[in-house]
């Protein structure tokens, strides 16, 4: 596959601290056995969950924002593997497959662009391509009846985990529409104008192009709300969002009935789940904030989340990893969290039945 670098054995134990008497996640997840046979690996493992990263923050400077999403892929893999395999949680649900090097794409942009304006076109159109190979793997991890689990990158890539995860469910005969539902926590909508692709408009763009239906955002910062986005959001019916303000500062509702709210919005069909990590204080992101959501509240969201049906993926968007490690630690913390309660929900679906 074009631009990715798979995982081995070998490559996770270089990430795996051993200690006599524990075993660590990087010991017992699956990875694939050859780079050539990943397709039919994905659809053989006993894993239920493919785990990926995107780690590149062309979307991120094509929107005129603070580079450095490329970082925190390498930091989030080292604490995560590093966890403890236990009752809780023992790593076999899970399959690493590996990881997207867009770097190259990003050295032939600075070193051919001759002013910025060109640059930024040039930005922008390497997110199309980003597009198009985020799109074919989530299609073909859905496709093998597996959750797709996305580490970014810039929240461009929300475009490319709704488009392969839409087509995936259709080839699996889940939806009769390659349509599908998005509940995202974000400081921002991205939901800005069809301006050419970027990090802030892959909501919309994955609207104009059919692949989104209904979008609710929680914990949005109305500073940070454009006018025009505004009066887009209220003239659509299937787009919504409970803002900070309202939710923290108004206090018009709770936490967990904005979640609540969220999950009956879209519940009538597969929903794909965002995380931006900029919607919580004083973490390391493309847009970090002194205000925002706290890490309780992000893990919450993400642990009611995951016991919901239907859930079409996972993909936390934005994080950095330049001056603080803690970021990584809390995306693996929220990753965990994720594949723990979704477990749990299908289990006592079954025992249901």
């Amino acid at each position: 596959m074009q631009n990715f670098i798979f995982y081995t054995k070998k490559s996770i134990e270089e990430y795996t601290n051993n200690r006599a008497y524990e075993t660590k996640i990087g010991e017992t997840l699956d990875v694939i056995t050859n780079a050539l046979s990943w397709k039919k690996d994905i659809e053989n493992t006993a894993a239920d969950y493919i785990l990926f990263g995107i780690p590149e923050d062309i979307g991120v400077i094509a929107n005129n924002g603070k580079p450095g999403c490329n970082t925190l892929w390498q930091s989030f893999v080292s604490e995560f593997v590093n966890t403890q395999s236990n009752d809780f949680f023992d790593g076999t649900e899970l399959l690493l497959l590996g990881y997207f090097n867009f770097d190259a794409l990003k050295q032939l942009i600075e070193g051919n662009s001759i002013n910025d304006y060109e640059k930024q076109i040039a930005y922008r159109h390497a997110v199309v391509t980003i597009d198009e190979q985020v799109s074919t793997l989530v299609k073909t991890i859905v496709q093998a009846g597996k959750m797709p689990i996305a580490i970014g990158g810039g929240h461009n890539n929300a475009y490319g985990m709704l488009r392969g995860s839409a087509k995936g469910l259709v080839k699996l005969d889940k939806i009769n529409l390659p349509q599908i539902n998005c509940i995202n926590v974000d400081a921002h909508t991205d939901y800005r104008p069809l301006e050419g692709r970027h990090s802030g408009n892959g909501f919309r763009y994955a609207e104009e192009d059919g692949f989104l239906a209904k979008y609710c955002v929680l914990a949005i910062h109305e500073n940070y709300l454009p006018q025009n986005v505004w009066l887009e959001i209220v003239n659509n019916p299937f787009v919504d969002f409970v803002s900070y303000e309202d939710l923290f500062i108004n206090q018009k509702q709770t936490w967990q009935q904005a979640i609540q709210y969220a999950i009956q919005f879209t519940h009538e069909t597969y929903t794909g789940i965002e995380l931006d990590v900029d919607a919580i204080a004083n973490t390391e992101s493309s847009a970090i904030s002194p205000t925002g959501i706290t890490a309780l509240q992000a893990r919450q969201y993400i642990n009611t989340m995951a016991k919901q049906q239907n859930i079409a993926y996972l993909h936390i968007a934005e994080g950095q990893h330049i001056h603080n490690q803690q970021t990584a630690k809390l995306v693996a913390y929220l990753v965990i969290d994720f594949v723990k309660q979704n477990l749990l929900a299908h289990e006592e679906t079954i025992h249901k039945v």
